[in-house]
């Protein structure tokens, strides 16, 4: 149990099918057939060395595979990450190569230790802001912005725009520039993808679609054509070192660390519950956190960077089939074996390939079911999803999500603002209360108004609560002694709440009407009792259940369980 507890995968492998085997290995080769290219260009962005975008693709996918919990997230560089830690660089004033590899080593490590800290404190609650709406949203415009990436490996251009429509807007002008052989490779593999998609889906076509793609530009000499190939690519492994982190220990330091390590996070974890949602399993935040943490100290002790979860690299394995995190150490060991024997044949693989791999990936990243049932079941909901899919496309990855939060939140605080509530009652004959306006037969206890309040009463609500009970208490008949609050649906009570409720209570007592509670809940309870609200309202008017309070405030003579 305690290796389970160490290393999530041990789990899974105890469990693990043997029909599984071919899909984490051919997943895993189709991982590392993306991952190349990908950890050439992204070290781009931050200013660094191509061989530390490699390191950071072999050494966390190990890491991460050991001691994370998601079954399929792939991690590895990221252009959100990225680009954070570019400008974290800048801020700090890194010029040289050699002090941005070492400020990006150390902030691997640094945002490493942070994820492990966090981890311990429990912090991973965090991600449960992220429902499914915002999930599903998330990766269908993940899957619009990837697509429309992709335009200048397909084209052959060079191109500034990111997000959904603003690379298809600066494309417009210049259809002329468009390199037709380019244009011609990358449409042909992309619907090589979609046929195989469709029709051997159990075929590694990632896979196929690069090994046809090298041998195209090796037999047409694509490259004379004007079409962009990968190039050379460094051979071997680094040896591991550890970055002095006293030598860069500084306020700012501190704060990009922290800046790095919620983008890092906040997109990773997406991407993890996201593809745990579509595949019915459950990622426990924190026990990602360690992985993330792992995966990001390997990254900075074999010279790489700050590292997440990547979402074109875990769609190609969900696409692939990947069931468990074998498909990662699969990856992890063809990575290194390309490194040390295939990097000549490598240098021959054309970025249009990579573009048609992405792009196919993309269509299947957007979940048009998913958005339907969203639908059918709950509009407002639906609205949500629209949101993560507009501001991703509109502002990015981590913006978008952050958006379609805010937005959650907003809507939730109006329901919490506005809580139902019902007048409860009796049917002549049977036990229990009823809701006055739902059951025609029920009727009102003489003498007693009984209100149920479904929600908690805090500082956004107390005055709507106050005004809904005055306007209550002025329709009920003269001869009403008490009115009683059922609390058994009331959660929460902040202070401002307690005072709401301490005001009510005395105005009622002034217009001949005592105040009465039950079924209050533990935390609730000691809140109004350190606010003197039950010495207040008598402590012989607080009951454990409405039945109780019923049969010792009713009038005398009112049968206890009719009108």
């Amino acid at each position: 149990m305690q290796l389970e507890t160490l290393f999530p995968i041990w789990a899974d492998l105890r469990h693990y099918h043997r029909e599984w085997l071919t899909n984490d290995v051919m997943a895993g080769l189709g991982i590392a057939a993306i991952a190349i290219p990908i950890g050439i260009a992204y070290p781009a962005i931050a200013g660094l060395p191509p061989a530390t975008g490699l390191y950071a693709t072999i050494f966390p996918l190990v890491a991460f595979a050991l001691f994370g919990s998601s079954r399929q997230l792939i991690v590895g560089p990221d252009t959100a990450a990225c680009t954070v830690l570019a400008s974290s660089l800048i801020q700090l004033g890194a010029d040289t190569t050699d002090q941005r590899v070492a400020l990006a080593t150390s902030f691997a490590v640094l945002v490493g230790i942070l994820c492990l800290v966090a981890a311990r404190l429990r912090l991973g609650f965090i991600a449960n802001f992220l429902s499914r709406p915002i999930l599903v949203g998330y990766l269908c415009g993940v899957a619009l912005s990837l697509f429309a990436s992709q335009i200048g490996r397909f084209t052959g251009m060079a191109m500034t725009a990111h997000g959904f429509l603003r690379p298809f807007i600066e494309l417009a002008p210049r259809i002329g520039e468009i390199q037709g052989p380019t244009l011609a490779l990358g449409v042909g593999l992309f619907l090589l993808l979609r046929i195989m998609r469709r029709f051997m889906p159990r075929l590694p076509g990632p896979l196929v679609a690069v090994a046809v793609a090298i041998l195209l530009s090796w037999l047409l000499g694509l490259a004379d054509q004007g079409v962009a190939l990968v190039g050379s690519i460094p051979t071997g492994l680094p040896a591991m070192s550890l970055p002095r982190l006293r030598e860069i220990a500084s306020e700012d330091v501190a704060l990009s660390t922290v800046g790095i390590l919620l983008v890092s996070f906040s997109s990773g974890i997406v991407t993890a519950r996201s593809f745990a949602a579509r595949n019915r399993y459950r990622v426990d935040a924190d026990r990602a956190l360690v992985g993330f943490g792992a995966a990001n100290i390997a990254s900075g002790l074999f010279g790489g960077f700050p590292v997440t979860g990547a979402d074109s690299r875990t769609a190609v394995n969900e696409a692939l089939g990947g069931k468990t995190q074998l498909a990662g150490l699969v990856a992890a060991v063809a990575l290194a074996f390309s490194l040390f024997f295939l990097t000549d044949l490598l240098a021959y693989l054309p970025h249009a390939a990579l573009g048609a791999v992405l792009a196919s990936a993309a269509v299947d990243l957007f979940d048009v079911r998913a958005l339907w049932q969203i639908w059918r079941i709950n509009r407002i909901e639906f609205v949500f999803a629209l949101i993560a899919i507009l501001g991703v496309i509109a502002f990015g990855v981590l913006e978008g999500v952050l958006v379609a939060i805010f937005a959650t939140l907003i809507w939730l605080v109006g329901a919490a603002a506005q809580p139902r509530d019902a007048l409860l009652g009796r049917i002549p004959g049977r036990d229990g209360f009823y809701k006055l306006h739902r059951y025609p037969d029920a009727v009102p206890i003489p003498g007693l108004t009984l209100y149920l309040l479904e929600g908690p009463i805090v500082f956004f609500n107390a005055d709507r609560l106050q005004n809904r009970i005055r306007w209550i208490v002025d329709r009920l008949p003269v001869a009403t002694q008490f009115f009683i609050l059922d609390a058994s649906a009331i959660n929460y009570v902040d202070g401002t709440g307690a005072i709401a409720l301490s005001e009510i209570a005395d105005e009622l007592l002034r217009r001949g009407i005592k105040f009465a509670v039950v079924d209050l809940h533990h935390k609730p309870r000691q809140l109004l009792k350190r606010a003197g609200f039950f010495d207040q309202i008598g402590r012989d008017h607080v009951f454990d259940r409405l039945e109780d309070a019923v049969r010792a405030l009713a009038p005398a003579g009112t049968p206890a369980n009719a009108s």
